[in-house]
C-alpha cells in the first residue's frame, strides 16, 4: 500500500513571493534587451511558462515549438512526454501567449527546441533547475523552492479560481485523482489559517 503524497505550506510559494519573483524577471528582461543579451529574457519565459502552466521540469525541457500553437485564437501546447508518456494538451493565458511569441521573435539560435542549450540540442532539467534557483535567489525566495514549486503554485492557483479538481487534473495531467485532491487539502489549510485570524 503506497503512502498519500503530502502537500504543505513549506513546498508553496505565496502569491507575494511570486509577484516578487516575476518583477524582479521582468526587469532583468528588460535590462537585458536593451543590451541585447538572451539569458535573462530567455529565463523569464522558462519560470513564466512554469508559473504559467504547470508543467514539469522535464515538459518544459521537452518542448518543440511545434508543440505549441500560437496562431491566431491559439494558446495551448501538447505535451508530448508527459508522465506514463501519455501526450496532453495545456491550455495558457493570453498574456503568457504574448510572453512566448516575444522570446522566440527575440531568440538567436535557430532550434526545433523552445529552449535550445548550448551543449545539447535542449536545456536539461538540472539546467532548468539552476535558472529557476538563480531568479528565485535574487528575489530574496527561501532555498527550500525549487523549479516544481511553479507546478504547486499553478495547480492550487488554478483550483482556487475554478473549483473544478478535475480540470486541474487534465491541466496538470495527473493520472490518479487522489494526486490532485493534495492541492484541495492546502486550500483548507489556508481557509482554517484565515478563520483563526478573523
Amino acid at each position: 500500500m503506497s503512502s498519500q503524497w503530502i502537500m504543505s505550506f513549506e513546498k508553496l510559494m505565496t502569491e507575494t513571493e511570486v509577484k516578487t519573483l516575476r518583477a524582479v524577471l521582468e526587469a532583468a528582461a528588460i535590462v537585458a534587451k536593451s543590451k541585447a543579451r538572451q539569458g535573462p529574457v530567455r529565463d523569464q519565459c522558462i519560470i513564466e511558462l512554469a508559473l504559467g502552466t504547470g508543467l514539469r521540469v522535464s515538459e518544459i525541457g521537452d518542448l518543440k515549438l511545434a508543440d505549441i500553437d500560437l496562431k491566431r485564437g491559439g494558446n495551448s501546447l501538447i505535451v508530448r512526454h508527459g508522465k506514463g508518456d501519455k501526450a496532453r494538451v495545456v491550455k495558457f493565458s493570453s498574456k503568457l501567449k504574448n510572453l512566448i511569441t516575444e522570446y522566440i521573435e527575440y531568440r538567436t539560435k535557430d532550434s526545433e527546441y523552445l529552449f535550445p542549450s548550448e551543449r545539447q540540442d535542449y536545456m536539461s532539467s538540472n539546467g532548468l533547475q539552476k535558472v529557476f534557483k538563480k531568479w528565485a535567489k535574487k528575489a530574496g525566495l527561501p532555498a527550500r523552492y525549487s523549479i516544481h514549486s511553479c507546478r504547486h503554485y499553478y495547480a492550487t492557483a488554478l483550483l482556487q479560481v475554478s473549483k473544478n479538481l478535475r480540470l486541474v487534473q487534465m491541466q496538470c495531467g495527473h493520472q490518479n485523482p487522489q494526486t490532485t485532491t493534495v492541492y484541495a487539502q492546502v486550500l483548507d489549510e489556508e481557509i482554517n489559517e484565515a478563520v483563526e485570524k478573523l
